[in-house]
């Protein structure tokens, strides 16, 4: 291959040259044969790719082919139903909900409904007049341990930082959550001048790293805390214990995203790769977590506080739970991740092989919480791959009270899923700090397509309830939900996930289920007893 190589170029050198001699002009057409020369002498003689040695310019068409591959497949080759992680046709309803186009679909599904694992909702023969109906439906989140409860919207903008997210995209994010009355997860980056500019409601999220609020050491500050948690604007305060795209895992800005305004803001270091610790030091087991939680809530001046994760070991959450009954302290919420959670960068590993899915983990979670007898003092957020009304009715029928969504937003915002948020060229200027990129997302656009997505998916919910005779989607129950396990067979959810009593996970005899998660749990440790015992 290498010595065709040479002989090509030496007949097109041939070539050129004889021409020359007739037309001086085509010395010019040189410069291409000798550009060629040189890669091809590069390929042949460095030392990284077998490929290129042996087939010195050609073997590039490789990689050539390799970085197309994306675009060809999304944008010729994948149906509405292909692509991941989130398919062409959850995509486009949210692109046109966003921009107030027709949303309808002709023609019926594209879904084969005999498919196991196809999902619906039963409708009521006694459906109602959806015009009758609240469009915008609000839950109230805070125990009574809180002084400042929180009238939130049913969907709402989960946790995406500043420094993962660009200054643009941040702005328009809160300018649409300000326009269309729901709240903004700020991420564990800290609260940026961008998410307060358009005064739109902000939950202050704390993750390990303490950003925002934190000692030079890395440990948590209570006084810059309290500064910034008494703004009007923050309403909710939630510390991550973990994050469903990469659990167990500190969250990752690289170098090239931490510039020296994010570092301000975070009280880092600016232009080193900021990695959060996978564990918080401000408490050690469940008692200390709950401590923390009525630290945050008193230094907040009782606004509520709650927790996010994705569940890992079952019988950690019920070691919280037991904690919550000992201390009598309980979170106003808790933020329920699934596995299927998207981040800007996790190992591939983290992405899909760690962490509980969220259809499992809010039905075990509220089904914990109800068996403590605890429930109505908690709100239940989901939060992970929700893009359509199905999507958060069938999470509320598990037990979610209200729903958060990350990537819907962002595709909102014109995110088109190139798949580069984590290398700072995100051609759509929202996963990146290339302010060349960035310019390119306009806020005030970008904004109204964000409030119009949250109003017309908040619209499709409302009418989903109607559709079953139910005058909120809050209203909906496992009853509700079919999923197909076979070519024959469907089973409603509360028949796949069976609830147990209230209080019934307080004494003996417990539900089978529970047994083992509860034998392990205890409120002293998050690790299970017989761990402890054997490291005794």
């Amino acid at each position: 291959m290498q010595s065709s190589f040479f002989a090509i170029h030496l007949s097109v050198f041939s070539l050129l040259g004889l021409t020359g001699l007739l037309w001086p002009w085509t010395w010019w057409l040189l410069l291409l044969p000798v550009l060629t020369l040189l890669v091809g002498l590069h390929d042949m003689y460095q030392p990284r790719h077998t490929l290129l040695r042996n087939f010195p310019l050609i073997g590039r068409g490789r990689w050539i082919m390799e970085s197309l591959r994306p675009f060809v497949r999304q944008y010729l080759v994948e149906s509405d139903l292909d692509g991941t992680p989130i398919s062409r046709m959850f995509r486009s309803i949210v692109y046109q909900r966003a921009k107030g186009v027709m949303d309808s679909l002709p023609y019926g599904t594209r879904l084969d409904t005999y498919t196991e694992g196809y999902e619906w909702i039963s409708h009521s023969i006694a459906a109602l007049n959806i015009a009758t109906l609240d469009a915008n439906p609000r839950v109230v989140i805070g125990s009574a341990q809180c002084k400042r409860p929180y009238s939130s919207s049913i969907l709402n903008i989960s946790a995406m930082s500043f420094g993962a997210l660009s200054n643009n995209a941040v702005l328009a994010l809160n300018k649409g959550a300000k326009l269309g009355g729901f709240s903004h997860n700020t991420g564990e980056g800290a609260i940026s001048d961008y998410h307060l500019q358009h005064g739109g409601d902000l939950v202050w999220q704390i993750g390990t790293g303490y950003f925002g609020c934190r000692k030079t050491d890395g440990s948590f500050d209570p006084d810059s805390f309290k500064k910034k948690a008494g703004a009007e604007q923050v309403k909710m305060i939630e510390i991550k214990l973990s994050q469903g795209a990469k659990p167990g895992h500190g969250g990752i800005l690289p170098a090239g995203k931490n510039t020296a305004e994010i570092a301000r803001i975070r009280l880092v270091e600016p232009h080193q790769d900021v990695i959060s610790p996978s564990a918080h030091s401000a408490f050690s087991t469940p008692v200390e977590l709950l401590e923390f939680v009525e630290q945050l809530r008193d230094l907040s001046g009782g606004k509520p506080v709650g927790i996010k994760l994705c569940v890992g070991r079952q019988s950690e959450f019920i070691a919280i739970c037991k904690a919550m009954i000992k201390t009598a302290i309980k979170p106003d919420f808790i933020t329920v991740d699934g596995g299927e959670g998207g981040t800007g960068a996790a190992p591939l590993e983290y992405s899909n092989s760690l962490g509980m899915p969220l259809r499992d983990a809010i039905a075990f979670v509220d089904d914990c919480l109800t068996g403590f007898g605890i429930r109505q003092e908690i709100r239940i957020i989901a939060s992970g791959k929700i893009f359509s009304a199905f999507h958060m009715m069938r999470a509320m029928a598990l037990g979610a009270d209200l729903c958060n969504s990350g990537r819907g937003m962002m595709l909102a915002l014109g995110c088109v899923q190139s798949l580069v948020c984590n290398t700072n060229r995100c051609p759509t200027g929202v996963a990146t700090q290339d302010k060349r990129l960035v310019r390119g997302l306009d806020v005030t656009d970008k904004g109204n397509r964000v409030a119009r997505y949250h109003k017309e998916t908040l619209r499709a919910a409302v009418d989903m309830a109607s559709s079953c005779g139910l005058t909120n989607p809050g209203l909906i129950t496992r009853s509700h939900v079919f999923r197909r396990v076979d070519h024959q067979h469907a089973l409603r959810f509360d028949q796949l996930y069976p609830s147990p009593k209230p209080g019934s996970l307080l004494t003996k005899p417990y539900p089978q289920q529970f047994e083992r998660y509860l034998e392990e749990a205890s409120e002293d440790s998050f690790i299970p007893r017989q761990f402890l015992c054997d490291s005794c």
